[in-house]
């Protein structure tokens, strides 16, 4: 699959940071499982990933988490 952003770089296993805002609140995930650019490193995390990071941005919300920093543990 070629980089939709560069059109140029095919897409390498790889990881990404991603950062989450929601309501004031700030969740950084590090090391999320990600396909990325060879070329531009754009960076493309899969759906199934993304569902999780969004379960557990919705759980801290409700535990009241303002700003977080967490290591992607994979289920």
């Amino acid at each position: 699959m070629r980089c939709v952003v560069c059109k140029q770089g095919g897409l390498r296993e790889g990881t990404a940071t991603v950062t989450l805002e929601r309501d004031g609140m700030i969740l950084v995930f590090k090391r999320v499982p990600a396909e990325v650019c060879e070329v531009c490193g754009e960076e493309y995390v899969a759906e199934q990933t993304t569902a999780r990071l969004l379960a557990t941005v919705e759980e801290a919300a409700q535990a009241g988490v303002q700003v977080d920093i967490r290591e992607y543990v994979a289920a």
